[in-house]
């Protein structure tokens, strides 16, 4: 009754002037993707959104930017190019609603590329390692292709569809992208050490992918009854539900649940997600919804930044005038670990990039953006400690901000910030 087709049949249906929207992170169609960038030479003004994605992104070429523009959510690696090149926009927006570009047809979607476990008995398929705002863009999309991967796992919740919703598709059998994160360093594992002193037995978590996050998670094997409330996450998770550290049993919304939007890690975390009714996948809009995160009681929220300068406003989405990657979930996390009850909003950086210039400066760059605005934000940590500048004052805020600073910045960032304010 279903016939497979190749992938240059399938994305013929692509047309110029069409919107196609790319299932994300490591769902990325590969063979979808590379089959539709063939039509270079064929096709004109078709805009690819998608949040990032992982592995190769042909179409965003600039010699092709008369046949394909580059619409990014967020804004990956393998993109970011675009935006300098001429052959690539940005919209900023907040992870809970991009579905909402597409339901309320902001951005009509033409054509929607996604990548699927095989059909069960019953012929329903699995988003597998990514829902993200692919479920919204499959409903409002007028032609949906498929890559259905026998390396795909099957993840429990809301990404489940039935293989007749598939207008096409193709079958493939490679591996699932996969993203190794480098070993926290000694920075990175003392930022580890305070945040975990913050968390509390039966906490609900969100972290996204990275090594503070991952020198987080390594500090927490004596915590008790903790749970997952998280856009993403990745293998540092498995060892710590392995060991019942993490179980759900306390959180206030999908207790007994470990809940995501997507996955990205190694094999073992597609492996150990495969069939797994511990994890759930669900939309961003449910996932990021503020009023679903905080009724987690005690929700911890640790996100990163570029940039945060001595009010407190955090700069997590562009390096001055050059965006860098995107809003993504930051605010929703913030907001709703803020609103729970004995919740804990955290923003965590080195005090210094690579290069010894100080993530805490009196000033944001020129251009710079505030993705977590000075009254929104909470705690901040570094290497040298944690601040909570929640209920402080400015002049408080300065204070507390340049103690954690590095200390061969510190006097420079009091001395500037003086000069500019008195």
């Amino acid at each position: 009754m279903y016939k497979s087709i190749s992938a240059e049949e399938a994305v013929k249906v692509i047309k110029s002037n069409d919107r196609v929207y790319i299932h994300a992170a490591a769902a990325a169609p590969q063979e979808l993707i590379h089959a539709m960038s063939a039509r270079h030479e064929e096709l004109r003004n078709v805009e690819v959104c998608h949040l990032h994605i992982e592995g190769e992104a042909p179409y965003a070429n600039p010699k092709y930017r008369d046949s394909f523009h580059v619409n990014s959510f967020f804004i990956g690696k393998n993109v970011r190019h675009t935006l300098k090149a001429g052959n690539g926009s940005y919209t900023p927006v907040f992870l809970s609603e991009v579905p909402l570009l597409f339901k309320r047809n902001i951005l009509p979607v033409n054509v929607a590329l996604i990548q699927v476990s095989p059909p069960d008995k019953h012929g329903y398929c699995s988003l597998g390692v990514s829902v993200e705002a692919t479920l919204a863009a499959i409903d409002n999309a007028k032609h949906v292709i498929a890559q259905i991967n026998n390396h795909m796992p099957r993840v429990h919740g809301e990404g489940i569809i039935h293989i007749s919703e598939l207008d096409t598709f193709v079958e493939v059998n490679t591996p699932i992208h996969e993203f190794i994160i480098p070993a926290p360093t000694e920075i990175e594992n003392k930022i580890g050490d305070l945040i975990a002193e913050l968390i509390e037995d039966k906490s609900t978590l969100q972290m996204g992918i990275g090594s503070i996050p991952n020198a987080v998670l390594s500090k927490l094997g004596n915590h008790k009854d903790l749970g997952l409330h998280t856009e993403m996450f990745s293998d540092g998770v498995i060892d710590l539900i392995l060991k019942d550290v993490i179980n759900g049993n306390h959180k206030g919304i999908g207790a007994g649940r470990a809940l995501t939007t997507f996955l990205a890690g190694t094999k073992r975390l597609y492996d150990y997600v495969d069939d797994n009714p511990f994890v759930e996948a669900r939309s961003c809009d449910y996932v990021n919804n503020v009023a679903n995160i905080c009724q987690n009681p005690r929700m911890v929220a640790i996100n990163s930044a570029i940039q945060i300068d001595l009010s407190g406003q955090v700069c997590a989405d562009s390096i001055g005038t050059r965006m860098y990657s995107g809003v993504g979930g930051q605010m929703d996390f913030i907001r709703g670990a803020s609103l729970s009850e004995g919740g804990k909003a955290i923003i965590a950086i080195p005090s210094t990039t690579k290069n010894g210039i100080s993530r805490i400066v009196p000033f944001l760059n020129t251009g710079a953006g505030v993705v977590t605005t000075r009254a929104h934000v909470h705690y901040i940590a570094t290497e040298y400690g944690v601040v909570n500048l929640f209920g402080k004052t400015i002049k408080q805020r300065v204070a507390a901000l340049i103690e954690i600073a590095h200390p061969d910045h510190r006097e420079s960032i009091d001395r500037e910030y003086f000069n500019a304010t008195s």
